[in-house]
């Protein structure tokens, strides 16, 4: 038997079960009925039509806090998508990066590390607008922000923190315990006048290796997210203008943006379950 299996390409269980079946033996499986798509595909249309950099994944992360988690899973909308040609473009390997990075950036509590990192932006008439942000290292909300058409200084750093603070924990309230503010090694972050400022604001400073962007990796992420999805589909025809759309992106990422590492919640609304499960 081993031969005739081998020879038709078989295997020699499926066989054995074959034989050994009971004369009267029915197949009662039966095919699937087939699902109707047509809901599915406008509310997966409703969010890629302001929002086409989304993948499937954060498609279906919006319709799961939408009020769908329960009627549609990932692999539904993946294959509805697919059908329909709304999938992304999937893009070459990624290099591998042989620099060591052993450390974690993420905390399991909010307000235990924050990051911060800046970025800039270019307009159609050669203006550039420099963007910086505190972001909270477990609920990945963006607590605050500064943006200039000139260079990021100590002074705007001063004001991030303290803008973060002030967002966390009121006016002219004291920070309870210790939080550390992680940051690459830029001239505005390790200005003796920039660590000075966080430890009166109870802030620690704390900076990554020398050319280590991955030791800083989530604030690499969301200036990543940030270019993606929301400036490379806006008109950036000059500063001004994307000066007024920044308070609109950051309160989308805060309120509406899917994050894999929340369960494909926005930072906001992990803040809420997070507060009512404390």
């Amino acid at each position: 038997m081993r031969l005739v299996c081998s020879a038709l390409g078989v295997a020699r269980s499926h066989i054995a079960i074959r034989r050994n079946r009971p004369a009267h033996w029915i197949d009662r499986r039966t095919a699937r009925a087939r699902v109707d798509d047509t809901a599915t595909l406008e509310a997966i249309k409703s969010v890629v039509k302001d929002l086409a950099t989304y993948g499937y994944r954060r498609v279906w992360g919006v319709l799961r806090y939408s009020g769908l988690y329960g009627a549609i899973n990932h692999k539904r909308v993946y294959r509805v998508m697919r059908d329909h040609n709304l999938l992304l473009y999937r893009q070459g390997q990624r290099p591998v990066d042989t620099r060591r990075h052993d450390g974690k950036v993420a905390v399991d509590n909010s307000n235990v590390r924050w990051c911060s990192d800046g970025f800039e932006l270019s307009c159609d008439n050669g203006e550039r607008v420099r963007v910086a942000f505190a972001l909270d290292c477990c609920d990945r909300e963006v607590m605050s922000w500064v943006a200039t058409t000139r260079g990021i200084d100590a002074g705007l750093v001063g004001d991030l923190m303290m803008q973060a603070v002030e967002y966390r924990f009121g006016v002219s309230s004291p920070v309870p315990n210790e939080i550390e503010w992680l940051s690459d090694n830029g001239s505005c972050y390790t200005a003796q006048e920039t660590r000075t400022f966080a430890r009166q604001l109870g802030l620690k400073p704390v900076t990554t290796p020398v050319e280590s962007p991955q030791s800083n990796g989530m604030a690499e992420s969301l200036v990543k997210t940030i270019k993606r999805d929301y400036a490379s589909l806006a008109l950036r025809p000059d500063a001004r203008t994307v000066l007024k759309q920044l308070p609109d992106w950051f309160e989308h990422y805060n309120t509406r943006h899917p994050h894999s590492a929340l369960k494909y919640m926005p930072p906001r609304m992990f803040r809420e379950k997070q507060a009512l499960n404390n």
